[in-house]
């Protein structure tokens, strides 16, 4: 199920603004009609933010691989472009438990002693299944896709949904827990690759060969690729330009390889922003053979991708899906080889291209928080292996000093100031914006993040209550009250008057996790000390309202306060039979 298009007409620049259920009203007029106490609007608050925050995930490792948690903030160094950086922000996540603390929705129509409605466990997982279609060959995408079928189905639990997406774009599967659905999905996997086979065509060239040739002017790279050209042409007495041949059909492979590289990122990006808005710990796993970034220009999509996912607490774990594999001097049956000569140089090239095409598959692993699995055939094990959360993850934070707009990319180095036998992974760079964050948009990112977590948040006390009554067997009313207690809140005063400003969000989820409606309250608030007092005693309650369907849903209740930028988030689960 998608988002609605009004939330994401609303979403613009990464702000939520969920239409309103209910007009703005005044709750407690005591002030006069010219200046009410509390009042509700529709338009967004805005936050002071810590502005430029750059985020940068970490996992520390000891000589077994196991993660490490122990360490603090004053175990890590942190450089922006080689000069040392401050770091302001210092959290350990560490991987939670398979239950998730909710509020159990009741039936109006039950008898006052009757037991609690029986819910279905919340989602709290969502993994995405990017199979590289445009580059993984037939072989090894059949034994991926066993594979991961076999882990899929050993595996799947209550609070996992599982998506399926393809570079191509063609068979994907949003997140479910059907595992027919996901055979079926998996079963209809091809590869789509564009690139031309190296048995058809003369000179045969890779990707890669391309990228030195046009891009970084390797002139072994061209000599060769024209030495192949010639040996083609079988023809002695030709006067045909073997270099301009050889450059042509460069260009040729490199247009067409910069395409895929791209739609693969595409693809990734698509899928963060999709994970973006599920209510839960994200995670996506690249299967595929690797694939080169060609020169410089789709590097700033790359970055964009590792900001994206930290930004969205998404890790992005990657599989090279040719397992173990070796080299063969002159390549292997399906290489069509026409010039015997500079076997070594080609196959120092060839090692090179192998190299290369992990690269990227190492990068968005390790600049996420999440491992890159290698070098082995234990593709069902690996699948395990990455799929399992980190136990502890440190997020640390810096925000860069007299930092330029210019696009330009940051370098950034995580070390340890007591490294002996530690090793640790972190995103390697980003790329400075090319404009000013908007603290209110900033502001408005956080509130949005934290409605789409799982996470409690007891800042401000919120106590819940939910409850459903279904007017006939197809349609309910589902009623969710939340009573805010202001006590721990700070205040502005003003001559006679208390002043904050409260943002009340409620969002619905089905049972897959995908949002389906939700809905933002502002309560300004400007009390006078009589009714800041009473309200310390009764707090202030705000009822919601859902028309939705008999089901499995989730509630999300956020709460957060414009002085003190305090903040509550609580979880309620829903099911009506």
């Amino acid at each position: 199920m998608r988002v609605p298009r009004a939330f994401l007409a609303l979403l613009c620049g990464g702000a939520i603004c969920w239409a309103q259920n209910a007009p703005s009203s005044t709750i407690n007029p005591a002030a006069g009609a010219n200046q009410a106490e509390i009042s509700q609007r529709d338009s967004p608050a805005t936050f002071s933010s810590r502005v430029n925050l750059v985020q940068v995930p970490v996992v520390v490792r000891d000589k077994q691989g196991h993660p490490v948690g122990n360490l603090t903030k004053d175990d890590f160094l942190l450089y922006d472009k080689g000069k040392p950086q401050l770091i302001s922000k210092f959290v350990v996540e560490k991987a939670g438990t398979p239950y998730i603390p909710a509020v159990r929705a009741t039936d109006e129509n039950a008898p006052a002693d009757a037991s609690e409605t029986p819910t279905a466990p919340i989602p709290e997982r969502f993994i995405a299944y990017l199979f590289d279609d445009l580059h993984l060959k037939v072989d090894d995408l059949l034994r991926m896709r066993q594979a991961l079928w076999t882990h899929i189905a050993e595996s799947q639990d209550a609070v996992t949904r599982v998506s399926i997406v393809t570079s191509s774009g063609i068979g994907v599967l949003d997140f479910t827990d059907d595992l027919d659905k996901i055979q079926q999905t998996l079963n209809a996997i091809h590869p789509n690759t564009r690139m031309p086979l190296s048995g058809n065509n003369c000179p045969s060239i890779s990707l890669y060969m391309a990228d030195l040739i046009i891009n970084k002017n390797d002139p072994t790279a061209l000599a060769l690729t024209a030495a192949d050209a010639k040996a083609c042409d079988n023809n002695p007495n030709s006067t045909v330009d073997y270099q301009s041949l050889a450059r042509s059909a460069a260009i040729s492979v490199l247009s067409i390889g910069e395409g895929d590289t791209a739609r693969v990122l595409e693809a990734i990006e698509a899928m963060e922003k999709r994970m973006s808005a599920m209510p839960g710990s994200r995670n996506i796993v690249v299967i595929s053979p690797g694939f080169l970034v060609p020169g410089d220009d789709l590097r700033p999509a790359e970055a964009e991708i590792l900001d994206r996912a930290i930004r969205a607490n998404v890790v992005i774990n990657t599989l090279d899906a040719r397992g173990v594999y070796t080299v063969i001097p002159g390549g292997d049956a399906s290489t069509r080889v026409v010039n015997t000569t500079s076997v070594s140089q080609r196959t120092n090239y060839t090692l090179q291209e192998q190299l290369a095409d992990q690269d990227i598959l190492e990068e968005l692993a390790t600049g996420t928080g999440g491992s890159f699995f290698e070098n082995d055939n234990g593709f069902k094990e690996g699948l395990s292996q990455l799929t399992k959360q980190p136990e502890f993850i440190y997020l640390l934070g810096f925000t860069p000093a007299d930092l330029k707009y210019d696009g330009s990319f940051h370098g950034l180095k995580v070390t340890l100031r007591s490294p002996t036998g530690l090793t640790l992974s972190a995103r390697r760079g980003y790329y400075a914006p090319k404009r000013p964050t908007d603290p209110e948009e900033a502001a408005r990112e956080d509130i949005r993040e934290a409605v789409f977590s799982r996470d409690e948040v007891r800042d401000i006390p919120v106590d819940l209550r939910i409850q459903f009554f279904k007017s006939s067997p197809s349609n309910a009313r589902l009623t969710v009250v939340s009573r805010v207690d202001v006590t721990p809140l700070h205040f502005k005063k003003e001559q006679d008057r208390s002043k904050n400003t409260l943002t009340v969000v409620a969002g619905l989820f089905d049972r897959n996790g995908n949002f389906v409606n939700g809905i933002q309250r502002i309560v300004d608030m400007n009390l006078r000390d009589q009714t800041l007092e009473a309200l310390g005693k009764s707090g202030i309650s705000l009822r919601e309202n859902f028309d939705v369907t008999p089901g499995i849903y989730t509630i999300r209740i956020v709460v957060r306060d414009a002085e003190g930028q305090m903040m509550a988030a609580r979880n309620g689960a829903v099911q009506i039979p």
